[in-house]
């Protein structure tokens, strides 16, 4: 997600409001913030969820709509997501905290 630079910080208010209630949203299993290293306005963010069922009741919920709303109006570009699954799975982060910058 790319943001207007002045509008980070609301967008970060936004996510930090409903970070908790998203990751404990039934069926979620993780969910984390990551910042583009050199564009500072450039977020991602990857949830894992249980299956795609559950993840399809998160965008269907009051929850995602609300959030969603807020959110849209602060890009500077058109969002892109994606939906995975792992290929191949060489190493795992044994260390959930793991900075690699």
């Amino acid at each position: 997600m790319s943001f207007h630079e002045e509008k980070v910080p609301q967008f970060l208010d936004i996510f930090n409001q409903s970070k908790e209630k998203i990751a404990n949203f039934e069926g979620c299993l993780a969910l984390n913030l990551y910042q583009d290293v050199t564009q500072k306005n450039v977020f991602y963010t990857v949830s894992w969820w249980e299956n795609e069922k559950s993840l399809e009741n998160y965008r269907s919920s009051d929850l995602f709509y609300t959030t969603w709303q807020k959110t849209k109006v602060l890009f500077n570009d058109k969002p892109l997501a994606f939906s995975l699954q792992i290929f191949d799975e060489v190493k795992k982060f044994s260390d959930t905290s793991f900075n690699p910058l």
